[in-house]
């Protein structure tokens, strides 16, 4: 028998969430540690407490709701993904994981079925990145790959620190972050492109992800009137800026499957009649060859060290970011999505993530798989950001299905 979750309960909780930090053009704006993020949690609390599910935090502010198995000292099965948003983020980017993971835990006790394994929800904190760097934090620091100390460090454009705002919400009294052993992790996302939708398919089986670079970079040179000094005199950055564009764009058109971003860019003093003294700009590489990374990375830096040398009124720094490797997921994983998909009659394609998750940290701690659902036009990160009832439902229908093959297994 085919078991199914409840999709017009999974939709409702979806459009209540979308409530807490809305936006206009029916978008989401839940940073990380905020009280619109602590609000979300706050809901999603309340929702599984009615249900009897035990929770746990931890010093990072990560959130794990478990049903229990017959064999409490089995090794769980995983699921989850995150609530924080990006400022103008959408409706279902990191919730859907979150609450499908609820929808299968709540149908697994409406149908009074016993697994063997605990089944745990996972709500990672800072997997977006916007307010705090790096992204994907949460599972980072509860998986030892990005050190405890760092990660309470960073900074947002206020100047406001992780531990500040982990201080203020009470986490700060949790357990050190460490996610410790577990059969598996299984997390369901909107596939935020358009291959699904083009394709004409329902379920995408992620086989892993694209590696990913980010960079800040700082162009130094000095701020003066716009209007005594004469041109050739100014130590103005941004002639070296335009170059600096078409350096990164020529990166990331070396072949199809280079992706490059520069997503902020910011002069200062920021005044119309000053010559810039100072240029900030962000960098994001993707590929998902590891080789290619690497030589996308060089390419940068040595392109970098031209300019400077072109431009030697102007001084250029470079800081490296951050490196998520590219992720190969888990092999038996990805044929059990295609075979559950199969059984409950949805079209699958075989696909790579261009973004990162929280799963890929996780995959280096345990067998991993990410589900993708099609999203409307590929458009995420964005207010417009749309998934169908139709398609939410499918993907936690398979999420639902690939839980109940790991959680029923004695192995």
């Amino acid at each position: 028998m085919q078991h199914r979750i409840d999709g017009e309960r999974l939709w409702a909780r979806l459009l209540a969430m979308a409530q807490i930090g809305p936006i206009p053009g029916d978008g989401s704006c839940r940073l990380t540690l905020s009280d619109d993020d602590e609000a979300g949690r706050a809901l999603l609390i309340s929702w599984c407490a009615a249900r009897g599910f035990a929770l746990r935090r931890d010093a990072i502010g990560n959130l794990f709701f478990r049903r229990q198995g017959r064999d409490a000292d089995a090794l769980p099965v995983l699921v989850g993904s995150h609530l924080d948003t990006q400022p103008t983020g959408g409706r279902f980017d990191g919730v859907l994981g979150v609450l499908a993971g609820l929808e299968v835990l709540e149908t697994l006790a409406d149908l009074d079925l016993e697994t063997e394994r605990p089944v745990d929800l996972c709500v990672w904190t800072n997997e977006e990145g916007s307010r705090f760097q790096p992204a994907m934090m949460g599972s980072g620091v509860a998986c030892g790959i990005l050190p405890f100390e760092q990660a309470l460090a960073a900074c947002d454009a206020g100047g406001v620190r992780v531990a500040d705002e982990l201080v203020r919400h009470g986490y700060e009294r949790e357990p050190v972050p460490d996610i410790g052993l577990a059969d598996c992790y299984v997390e369901l996302h909107i596939e935020q492109g358009p291959i699904l939708e083009n394709s004409g398919k329902t379920i995408g089986v992620v086989t892993g992800g694209q590696g990913i670079r980010w960079y800040e970079i700082s162009l130094h040179g000095e701020e003066t009137h716009a209007g005594p000094v004469p041109m050739a005199l100014r130590k103005d950055p941004v002639p070296m800026l335009a170059r600096l564009i078409d350096l990164v764009h020529d990166i990331g058109g070396r072949d199809p499957q280079a992706r490059c971003t520069i997503g902020q860019v910011r002069a200062l003093p920021g005044s119309i009649n000053v010559v810039p003294g100072r240029i900030e700009m962000t960098v994001d590489l993707r590929h998902p060859d590891e080789i290619e990374l690497e030589a996308m990375h060089h390419a940068l830096m040595r392109g970098c060290s031209d300019l400077s040398r072109n431009y030697p009124a102007i001084r250029l720094d470079v800081a490296p970011r951050w490196h998520s490797p590219v992720v190969r997921f888990d092999a038996n994983l990805a044929n059990l999505v295609r075979s559950c998909a199969e059984r409950l009659g949805f079209a699958a394609h075989d696909m790579v993530s261009g973004a990162g998750h929280d799963a890929f940290h996780l995959a280096r701690r345990m067998p991993t798989v990410m589900i993708f659902v099609p999203c409307r036009d590929g458009i995420s990160h964005n207010p417009r950001e749309y998934a169908s009832p139709q398609a939410v439902a499918a993907g936690a229908d398979v999420l639902l299905s690939v839980v109940l093959d790991r959680a029923m297994s004695r192995g």
